[in-house]
């Protein structure tokens, strides 16, 4: 696992340079603005899956001025966390003439039958941080290393709780979070923190009280923070009668939100009673300030704007009939093919290292913390 990442790492930074190229005026394979040819000013489909999100809203922001400033026109559009609403406007796209699509799908098994259409009117498809399952019409994968996001919750929960310290700390008392079910990254994302908490789990230093710990019983549909804190709150009254919740593994902000959400109502945030540890993912303001506040424990951080370069990078390079840039030809099989993928890196970020991973990068501004 070490050496695949270090690989990874080793081969994102090429591709980044290669990207930045791009960006200069030249491509992957030494071409120019002006071999822009046939795609000068071609209309690019962008569908994001909802506005409810910060994370989604800065999403297609960046990848629609990329896509421009590179010279296309772009339709961009959200699907409001409505699967069938989102394919009806990738269909929209399709016979309005767009040329590419970059889809964020909001249920990954929802479309075989308009990506059909897409590759009948000769569009590829870029599919967009969530890959799109059971269709061989998806050209390329743009998102982050979703397990290492697990991965680095996983390791941020053991040690916090001193379990790397040797010995036989604990029992300590664990609950578990994924994402949503009809999100494929949900699996890569729980499968990488339980490869780090398992072994705990099954030396009995970390105890889950609800006993809910197959993928299928910790899903929350569309990452909802309400769906969240319901099961929370559950969990609460069922399982911790007399005992505490040290730490929660929870997959993204807007569901961290939610869980802290009913430990508040319980009574967790004092001095008798603090807070668990609780991970997130996305960095949103929301939980950075809450981070800041001594409430949350972490977020991963994936740089979206890097993501959206590669994306829209990607597009540009099939445009214009050259070979897009990636780093892993082998692990994201949608069960029709395996999808050649771009992976960036995500980064662990907590009361400690926000300052300069989020805001001095430019990520955040200082004043929305303020």
């Amino acid at each position: 696992m070490r050496n695949r990442r270090a690989a990874l790492a080793a081969l994102a930074t090429a591709a980044s340079l290669a990207l930045t190229l791009t960006a200069c005026g030249q491509n992957s394979e030494g071409g120019s603005e002006e071999d822009k040819g046939s795609s000068e000013g071609a209309t690019v489909g962008i569908a994001m899956p909802t506005k409810s999100s910060e994370r989604w809203i800065a999403d297609g922001k960046n990848v629609k001025k990329l896509l421009e400033d590179k010279g296309y026109k772009t339709k961009l559009a959200y699907g409001e966390d409505d699967p069938d609403q989102q394919v009806a406007q990738i269909e929209n796209m399709i016979t309005q003439g767009v040329k590419a699509l970059i889809v964020a799908a909001i249920d990954n098994k929802s479309m075989n039958n308009v990506l059909q259409q897409a590759k009948d009117a000769d569009i590829p498809v870029i599919s967009y941080d969530r890959l799109i399952l059971g269709t061989e019409n998806v050209d390329y994968y743009a998102s982050f290393d979703n397990e290492k996001v697990g991965e680095l919750q996983g390791t941020y929960i053991v040690e916090k709780l001193g379990l790397k310290d040797g010995g036989k700390k604990g029992p300590f008392n664990i609950e578990l979070f994924a994402g949503s079910n009809d999100d494929n990254n949900t699996r890569y994302f729980f499968q990488g923190a339980m490869n780090v908490l398992q072994p705990y789990i099954d030396k009995k230093q970390l105890v889950v009280k609800s006993e809910q710990t197959g993928l299928n019983q910790v899903t929350t549909l569309r990452w909802d923070g309400g769906t969240a804190q319901k099961r929370m709150d559950d969990i609460l009254t069922s399982a911790y009668r007399s005992d505490r919740v040290d730490a929660v593994l929870s997959p993204y902000d807007g569901i961290s939100i939610g869980i802290l959400s009913a430990l508040k109502s319980d009574g967790y945030g004092g001095k008798d009673k603090p807070l668990p540890v609780v991970t997130g993912q996305d960095a949103e303001v929301a939980s950075v300030k809450s981070i800041i506040a001594d409430q949350q424990s972490m977020t991963v951080y994936k740089d979206t704007r890097e993501l959206a370069k590669v994306a829209t990078g990607m597009v540009d390079a099939l445009l214009n009939d050259k070979k897009p840039e990636t780093n892993d030809t082998k692990t994201y099989d949608n069960g029709a093919k395996v999808v050649p993928a771009y992976l960036l890196e995500p980064v662990a970020v907590d009361k400690e290292n926000y300052q300069e991973a989020v805001v001095d990068s430019g990520y955040i501004k200082e004043s929305d913390l303020n």
